[in-house]
């Protein structure tokens, strides 16, 4: 190597090492702050995944299986290690770390690629600190949710593919397939951009042989999900027309009279919503910024990056279109906070375009215009307040916390370990978490066939000693038909909270003498 290409390799790793160091403080900053104020498990997504992915080593029936079928597995299978330890699970934190570091991982990725593009450390940083400084993205790296995780491998395929069409180096066609099998497991946006990825191969290969290996290798991720479904549930599309999916959901709540979603068919209404999600979690200095680098980006000629990052917000602009997917925002019908996180999809595009804007600048202010950027948005952070992930979080969790205390305080009084609590998985896997019941105590859908038998034969096969219910649900049916021949079940309580469902709890009772 010479010395000049010595020289510059240092000075990458030394910038890397401190966009690694200063977006390691900004992740850990927000995650100690969010847990010390128990924002952890807000969402009620950022519940389930996190139990999803304890179920997977602590259930009656442990194994794969537990995955399940609607979200895609890659995120849950990050937290295993976490999740194990009782008190991350508890607390929430063994679900939000792993997607700290992918957090991390992705600001990262961001710097690197824009570096390699426009060959400016200026413009790199600015694209880190444009991602890891939005607060949106900042709660949602501190909770167990996906959308870091997906962000990093978008943004690790990214920086792969540039450096395979620079270098034509297999290690770099490997990284980017591996990138690309993360984000398909991650995300169902990530079955567009694999395609994407392999026509960008194929068109920058010299060996076309490279570009048919990615392929193969990106259809990997897709393939796995396909047989996981047909294994497990004998429908390879069990997650896309499956009891649970969101398909399935939105065609009962059409059956039962409810108004189709916004934007269902009705692209300048689709445009409307998730440009409204966009400005939410974005904010204006940052849209402004991103079309303004935007076009820097289409004079410099950098078209891979700007259609691989503008993939995943279309991918949601069609899927309110045409999949039943909903946004709702406050300003708009019906005046909800609901999926306005989905904005979050352009983020990765505008630091992107962010930093083509401080590549087209003059060098002798590159620098600047850096510091200008992170001011103003820092600015922008100052005059919104609270991020628009965490209202959407707080104001639609507020009911399911309260219930969820109340239940495990009564049940964590009374439970004795070996009692066993049948349960519908779901929201009440938090009373369980709560009540610090491992669920290896409880018994719920994933827990096939004994769930089967308990809900349909109660009089043989139910024998839990409390059930917990949401009025009107299976357990609270087999609650209801057990009482006629046993087993019996005493109402232990009913928490009504307003704007949430009824919660039963049911404690078993000895059959009565004959």
């Amino acid at each position: 190597m010479t010395p000049r290409r010595s020289r510059h390799a240092a000075h990458l790793v030394r910038h890397t090492l401190a966009v690694f160091a200063v977006l390691s403080t900004i992740s850990i900053s927000a995650l100690w702050l969010c847990a010390s104020l128990g924002y952890t498990l807000y969402y009620g997504d950022a519940e389930a995944h996190l139990n999803i992915a304890r179920r997977v080593l602590d259930s009656r029936t442990p194994g794969l299986e537990q995955l399940g079928t609607v979200w895609l597995p890659l995120p849950h299978l990050l937290m295993l290690p976490f999740v194990a330890r009782d008190d991350w699970w508890m607390s929430g934190l063994g679900g939000a770390m792993p997607v700290s570091a992918c957090f991390v991982a992705a600001g990262v990725f961001l710097f690197a690629s824009a570096r390699r593009r426009f060959s400016s450390y200026a413009s790199a940083w600015t694209a880190a600190l444009m991602f890891a400084l939005n607060l949106n993205m900042l709660y949602l790296q501190s909770t167990p949710m996906t959308e870091p995780v997906f962000a990093a491998a978008l943004a690790g395929l990214l920086w792969a593919t540039l450096w395979y069409r620079d270098s034509q180096s297999l290690v770099a066609l490997l990284a980017a397939a591996a990138a690309a099998i993360a984000a398909s497991l991650t995300r169902y946006e990530g079955w567009i951009i694999a395609p994407a990825a392999a026509l960008f191969m194929l068109v920058s290969a010299r060996d076309k042989r490279h570009a048919i290996l990615f392929a193969a290798l990106a259809a990997l991720g897709p393939l796995a999900w396909l047989a996981h479904n047909q294994f497990y549930y004998s429908n390879a599309l069990e997650f896309y027309n499956g009891d649970y999916s969101a398909l399935a959901i939105y065609r009962r709540q059409l059956a039962q009279g409810m108004a189709r979603y916004p934007g269902d068919h009705d692209w300048p209404k689709a445009l409307e919503y998730y440009f409204a999600a966009i400005k939410l979690t974005l904010g204006w200095p940052s849209l402004v910024i991103g079309v303004a680098g935007a076009a820097a980006c289409a004079l410099k000629r950098a078209w891979w990056p700007l259609f691989l990052l503008l993939l995943p917000p279309a991918f949601y602009l069609w899927s309110i279109y045409a999949s039943g997917i909903p946004i709702y925002v406050p300003d708009l019908w019906p005046n909800a906070w609901y999926n306005v996180r989905y904005g979050l999809a352009a983020l990765p595009l505008t630091a992107f375009c962010a930093a083509g804007l401080v590549a087209a600048l003059p060098t002798r202010i590159r620098v600047g215009a850096v510091l200008g950027v992170t001011l103003l948005i820092g600015v922008a952070v100052l005059l919104t307040g609270p991020a628009a992930s965490f209202r959407e979080s707080e104001m639609n969790s507020a009911a399911r916390r309260t219930w969820t205390r109340e239940v495990a305080a009564t049940l964590q009084a009374s439970y004795q370990s070996g009692g066993g609590v049948i349960y519908s998985f779901g929201d009440l896997t938090g009373v369980l978490r709560e009540a610090r019941i491992p669920l290896r105590e409880g018994r719920h859908e994933g827990n096939r066939p004994s769930w089967d038998a308990a809900v349909q034969r109660p009089d043989l096969f139910l024998r839990d000693e409390w059930a917990l219910a949401i009025s009107g649900d299976k357990v609270s049916t087999a609650i209801s038909r057990s009482g006629r021949t046993g087993p019996h079940y005493r109402l232990r309580g009913r928490i009504i909270v307003k704007g949430a469902p009824v919660v039963e709890l049911y404690q078993r009772t000895p059959q009565p003498s004959r």
